[in-house]
């Protein structure tokens, strides 16, 4: 499969993810540059974590106006696949590929943690492969990480299995205590109705390589991989 990975001013995660899916899972990267025009033919777009423009006025609203969002979202819109990770998730719902916001943790305070998440669901690629029992300890790293949406979305979005991850314990329960930046019902990711754009908080390239001792993530970066056609 052929990812493409976008790099705004700003982005510090643009080169783990090409690491982890050039060398870790061997697939054919192209990295993109925010002010690029051209997606270069690439099966699935991704946008990494960092601080796009320096957050200013909110996470990823500026970087939702650079030039390569226009090839993204007439990407998106014909069914390509897109998946944005913290500050790509923010990127993407400033842009309405995705539903919901994500606002300041209700803490008011930058976090950096491991936690653990499960698949909601396995109705998309991104948890195809997830088993509903398995427990996944992946990084977090942001201060605007809270999950918003209204309550009539949010009904929609449960109904259409587009909740792909939520926070939980060690055990699995999905509790209030588990929930690491106030996000409504625990949700750490969603995915658009059509099912191929996806959005989440936590960094599976961050927990993909068995140098750091975490492979966790390769759980959900294979799961793409198993479901999508090479």
């Amino acid at each position: 499969m052929k990812f493409g990975v976008i790099t705004f001013p700003g982005s510090n995660c643009d080169q783990d993810m090409v690491y982890v899916l050039e060398t870790i899972l061997e697939q054919e990267v192209v990295q993109l540059w925010h002010k690029d025009h051209d997606l270069k033919g690439v099966d699935f777009v991704v946008l990494p974590g960092g601080f796009s423009y320096g957050d200013y006025l909110r996470s990823g609203a500026i970087a939702n106006y650079s030039p390569l969002m226009k090839e993204v979202r007439e990407f998106a819109e014909k069914g390509g696949f897109v998946l944005g990770i913290c500050n790509g998730f923010q990127i993407l719902c400033e842009s309405g590929l995705l539903p919901g916001t994500l606002l300041h943790n209700d803490h008011q305070k930058f976090t950096c943690k491991n936690v653990f998440l499960k698949a909601d669901n396995n109705s998309s690629l991104i948890n195809r492969e997830v088993p509903l029992d398995e427990v996944l300890n992946i990084p977090i790293a942001h201060a605007e990480g809270r999950y918003y949406a209204s309550e009539e979305t949010l009904k929609e979005i449960n109904a259409n299995n587009q909740v792909i991850y939520r926070y939980c314990d060690a055990d699995g329960n999905v509790t209030a205590d588990s929930n690491p930046n106030g996000s409504l019902e625990n949700i750490a990711g969603v995915c658009n109705k059509a099912g191929n754009v996806f959005g989440m908080m936590p960094h599976p390239e961050r927990a993909a390589d068995p140098e750091l001792g975490n492979t966790d993530g390769l759980t959900i970066l294979k799961s793409i991989l198993a479901a999508v056609p090479a």
